[in-house]
């Protein structure tokens, strides 16, 4: 039997379940953008290697595209099953196929060599699916373990470890691919590992009861549900936040293959660590959103203040225009007709362009907190 007692005696942080399901998010977050940015960083070291200076294009987008593709057409269905059945019990099983999922990524790589990056993308679409089912659970089972008033504080460190895993995730992954270049398949047996230890964390989440037993499936949990549709028809602050979100995330998603090929494309051309040090720039915003995230929970206190994620949101659109600035002699050589002419095509630097990630980290999780 699944028991629905909320164990409001034990506080926050010595809450077993609590920090269970933020393990769980934080192990899965980090095996998703560690095998995601292997993948992108694969696909823009093809095309950098055959392009030639007149080229700067790369295939990033067919990797962001498979690894998306799944949130769109499965994220309905797996919010029917988190309202029908426990939610932990679902997170569970999404663990579970993880561990699958990552060893088929194993014999992917190990067929790098014959196969290309096919069995990968394939592999990458799997595990996007996998995230979809696990993504309705993780982000309902809160507010059926917690206190309502627990849950800023909650979610501030739920957000806070889980961008610190995306950004070391990111990171990682270009360092793992310079020390183990040809034998990426090492990588991807470690995802395994942590696929592992995610399924064991996800076993201290208490049980909780379905939602709704009861709910039936209907054609319209594929998409938006009509009583959805009606509730954010009703409730316009949610139909704004939910916009945010949206926007927040397609930001996201632009920036990581954008900060890709920055790296390898323009400020680490010829390095032989330019893999490596493309991963620290996006590295650079980790310590920025873990300060952001703690900020952010610390000022909220027991309530969101949505001033905080204001500022957070103009901090974010000031430093990504930083990024954009390019350097003067790139700018009189695009005038001139011959943007190749420029040694140095954007103004900040290596240096100056992971201080501005650091700032946009740090404004990402003023932003984040409040909003989620």
């Amino acid at each position: 039997m699944e028991s629905g007692r909320k164990d409001v005696s034990a506080p926050l942080m010595l809450d077993r379940s609590f920090w269970g399901m933020t393990a769980t998010q934080f192990f899965g977050a980090f095996n998703d953008n560690l095998f995601k940015q292997l993948l992108l960083i694969l696909s823009v070291g093809l095309v950098a290697a055959d392009a030639g200076e007149a080229k700067s294009e790369d295939t990033q987008w067919i990797a962001m595209l498979l690894f998306a593709a799944p949130f769109l057409l499965f994220s309905g269905f797996a919010g029917y099953l988190s309202e029908k059945f426990s939610k932990r019990r679902v997170i569970v099983l999404s663990k579970v196929a993880e561990i699958v999922v990552m060893l088929l990524g194993l014999v992917a790589f190990l067929a790098y060599e014959s196969w290309g990056m096919l069995p990968l993308w394939i592999v990458l679409f799997l595990m996007g699916a996998q995230s979809a089912f696990f993504g309705p659970g993780k982000y309902g089972i809160l507010p059926e373990l917690l206190r309502e008033g627990d849950l800023p504080r909650a979610n501030g460190v739920v957000l806070m470890t889980t961008f610190i895993s995306i950004i070391f995730g990111t990171a990682l992954a270009g360092i793992l691919k310079d020390v183990f270049a040809g034998r990426l398949w090492i990588v991807s047996a470690c995802c395994v590992g942590i696929a592992l230890i995610g399924t064991l964390t996800s076993l201290l989440v208490r049980r909780v009861p379905p939602a709704d037993p009861k709910l039936a499936f209907e054609p319209a949990a594929l998409a938006v549900p009509k009583e959805m549709r009606d509730t954010l028809r009703r409730d316009t602050p949610l139909f704004h936040a939910l916009l945010a979100s949206c926007m927040f995330w397609l930001v996201g998603g632009i920036v990581q293959p954008a900060v890709n090929a920055l790296g390898k494309l323009q400020l680490l051309v010829g390095n032989e660590r330019a893999d490596s040090y493309t991963s620290l720039l996006a590295a650079s915003v980790a310590v920025g959103i873990a300060g952001g995230c703690l900020f952010a929970g610390w000022v909220s206190g027991s309530r969101a203040d949505f001033r905080i994620m204001r500022i957070g949101l103009w901090g974010i659109v000031l430093f990504l225009l930083l990024l954009a600035v390019p350097h003067p002699s790139a700018a009189l050589a695009w005038f001139g007709g011959d943007a190749a002419a420029s040694p140095q095509p954007q103004a900040l630097g290596f240096g100056g362009s992971c201080v501005a990630l650091l700032g946009c980290g740090f404004c990402t999780g003023m932003f984040a907190v409040p909003l989620q």
